[in-house]
């Protein structure tokens, strides 16, 4: 394993797409909560200076599609982390317009979220997150309760968060190197891809 180094680089940059998927918040009905949520984990759990796209849209599947597409191809994206719409409701269709963008699908992200939702809530067994790559990104579908967020990206004693699996995803497929703080999440990579420890 790497050792803490105290004369490390500064950590990359990276651009970070953030999208709520609602109808009602989308309309001013309630106030948003996943964009905040988003934003305030991904800061704690994360070394690396983040340039955040931020979308507030409503369930409409070609708008869903257009979006992603606009933040992984024109703004750039490394990371497109979705909250909301994954469940189902006629009007739930995240899933399908993530599925419209793709290249490839990580079927394991789900999988993964579903476990550790199921330690919480029954439930779980109805929501359909997944994840994709387009191009260089890596796009996430997540629940859209800031606490579901929570557990899902930064896991349980029971089960691992799925973030810990991002850093290296981006790795393969050609991102910048993301650098997690270890009391948030831990990065898993092979030890070949792993470079110094930054002090927290």
């Amino acid at each position: 394993m790497s050792e803490p180094s105290a004369a490390l680089p500064p950590p990359e940059a990276l651009r970070i797409g953030v999208v709520s998927i609602s109808d009602r918040a989308s309309s001013g009905v309630y106030e948003d909560q996943g964009l905040p949520a988003l934003r305030d984990w991904l800061c704690k759990a994360l070394h690396n200076p983040i340039e955040f796209e931020c979308r507030l849209i409503p369930d409409e599947r070609e708008l869903i599609a257009s979006t992603l597409r606009d933040l992984v191809d024109q703004a750039r994206c490394d990371v497109v982390l979705t909250t909301g719409g994954t469940g189902p409701a006629p009007r739930d269709v995240t899933p399908e317009a993530t599925l419209d963008v793709a290249d490839r699908e990580l079927p394991g992200f789900g999988e993964q979220m579903r476990q550790i939702s199921l330690h919480f809530v029954p439930t779980a067994i109805l929501s359909r997150q997944t994840a994709v790559i387009r191009g260089r990104a890596l796009i996430i579908n997540l629940p859209g309760q800031p606490k579901a967020i929570a557990e899902t990206l930064g896991g349980h004693p029971q089960a691992s968060g799925i973030f810990a699996a991002v850093p290296y995803c981006v790795d393969l497929i050609g991102g910048p190197y993301m650098e997690t703080r270890a009391s948030v999440i831990k990065a898993f990579r092979p030890k070949t891809a792993q470079r110094p420890i930054r002090p927290e």
